[in-house]
């Protein structure tokens, strides 16, 4: 796949299992509790570049990603990722859990949806490391990475649908090109996954057809196709009303709580984050500010966290 559009360093454009990961001293990482295999990994920032601290741009960051219980879906280690100058990623040690609905949020144009491409192997790290499933993505072959594909569902913004094609055969196009199941099977699946988003009465309608709710719904439909562990959702609730990201939220919980799996949406909505996240990362400025249980998140100390995650004028956070 091309990176073509890579260039962009907003959101628009713009993070495993860890019990296979060994624990690194001296770099920032905590040792894993030997008397608890299931403790997702725990890690600190890295050191701060400021001579005094109170003008260094990462005196905010903790970098504490609090254990939730469980091993990591997905791990980004130490990961740097620049575009010419424009430095991204710049460290990145993030950890998604296992089971939960993670939230990745922070302020546009820190990294947040570049983390989804390195998730999936459309892009690749400078420095560091992404882990699916305690595999290094980085490192897979061609035949490897198609295979790990098949284990993610991607919700794009727009949905992404192909204007060609009506909902029936949108949301069949992942089985039809990646399985070798007959048409029947696949058309069961489609309007089983169709029924769940609440659109059985749209089979035959194109996108342009659609409302922009209904194309979110139809790409979770087809997001879904082939039983994902990890679903992705890159900003879900973008160009919805209150109403109907209120009702895409309670949607994403209802699927979650069926199937399971990883579930990880970017959004810069915090209502969306307080209806359904169980953990969050906060990002900014290429690394993670602090990470956690959602309860935990919204009852932070920390200065910066506590600002974004109210929405308040006052604090480290301005227009720059």
């Amino acid at each position: 796949m091309s990176d073509e559009h890579d260039n962009d360093y907003d959101d628009v454009t713009t993070e495993h299992d860890a019990t296979e990961t060994p624990a690194r001293n001296g770099d920032g990482a905590v040792p894993r509790n030997p008397d608890d295999e299931r403790l997702a990994v725990v890690r600190e920032a890295p050191p701060t570049g400021g001579a005094e601290g109170d003008d260094d741009e990462y005196q905010w960051h903790t970098g504490l990603n609090r254990p939730t219980g469980v091993p990591d879906a997905v791990e980004f280690v130490d990961v740097h990722k620049a575009f010419g100058r424009n430095k991204i990623l710049r460290g990145l040690n993030m950890g998604l859990p296992e089971g939960k609905i993670s939230m990745i949020l922070g302020p546009s144009g820190t990294g947040k949806s570049v983390c989804i491409k390195h998730m999936v192997g459309l892009l690749y790290p400078d420095e560091g490391d992404v882990l699916v499933h305690g595999e290094s993505v980085p490192n897979m072959t061609d035949d490897e990475l198609f295979d790990m594909r098949k284990r993610f569902g991607v919700l794009f913004q727009d949905g992404a649908l192909f204007g060609s094609m009506n909902l029936v055969d949108n949301v069949a196009f992942p089985l039809r090109q990646h399985t070798d199941k007959s048409e029947d099977e696949i058309l069961e699946i489609v309007h089983k996954r169709l029924e769940e988003v609440g659109l059985q009465g749209a089979h035959d309608k194109m996108p342009n057809e659609l409302s922009g709710g209904m194309r979110k719904r139809a790409g979770f439909a087809r997001a879904l196709v082939l039983d994902p562990n990890i679903v992705l959702f890159d900003e879900p609730d973008s160009g919805l009303d209150p109403v109907r990201t209120a009702l895409l939220c309670e949607l994403i919980q209802e699927i979650h709580d069926e199937n399971g799996g990883a579930y990880t949406v970017i959004t810069h909505d915090i209502m969306s984050a307080r209806r359904v996240a169980e953990y969050i990362s906060v990002l900014w400025k290429g690394r993670i500010v602090e990470a956690g249980p959602a309860e935990e998140l919204f009852n932070s100390e920390n200065a910066f966290v506590r600002q974004f995650l109210s929405g308040e004028s006052q604090g480290p956070l301005g227009m720059e």
